[in-house]
């Protein structure tokens, strides 16, 4: 994922990684519709496969969370498990509710959801020390 090589900053990679994984419920939301309804009949090597790069996946999510706690960045008082499966949940959860012709473009919902959960992780010292054009995909400077 770029996301990683492309950011130094935690907060910036948790939000280029929340707005991604929020996109591709865009992208193929026939195929996931499809995918968790149909799951339990994938054949073993298949299911395999798809544990793998879900597990790659989270462990992708709980290292970002775990970088931005040891640096500062991101509240301590949080597990990590926790915070990154409610990442998860939630941004998962939208294949049931999500419609393209909807109210909200997939763009609004993924920067209603990274500020959701940014306002909820980064630590209270740090918030103040952030400034909107850092947190904002459309203004944030690539060069970190």
């Amino acid at each position: 994922m770029y996301a990683i090589n492309m950011y130094e900053s935690p907060t910036r990679k948790l939000r280029a990684i929340i707005k991604d994984f929020v996109k591709v419920f865009d992208i193929y939301k026939p195929h996931i519709s499809v995918f968790y309804q149909e799951s339990i009949y994938l054949k073993h090597e298949y299911e395999v496969i798809i544990k793998e790069k879900r597990d790659c996946f989270k462990k992708l999510i709980f290292h970002t969370i775990k970088e931005g706690q040891e640096c500062g960045e991101f509240r301590k008082d949080l597990p990590v498990e926790i915070t990154g499966m409610a990442i998860l949940g939630m941004v998962n959860w939208t294949y049931k509710w999500y419609h393209p012709t909807g109210k909200n473009t997939i763009e609004e919902i993924s920067e209603i959801f990274v500020e959701l959960i940014l306002h909820a992780i980064i630590a209270k010292e740090k918030w103040n020390h952030l400034t909107y054009n850092e947190l904002s995909a459309d203004r944030m400077n690539v060069s970190d």
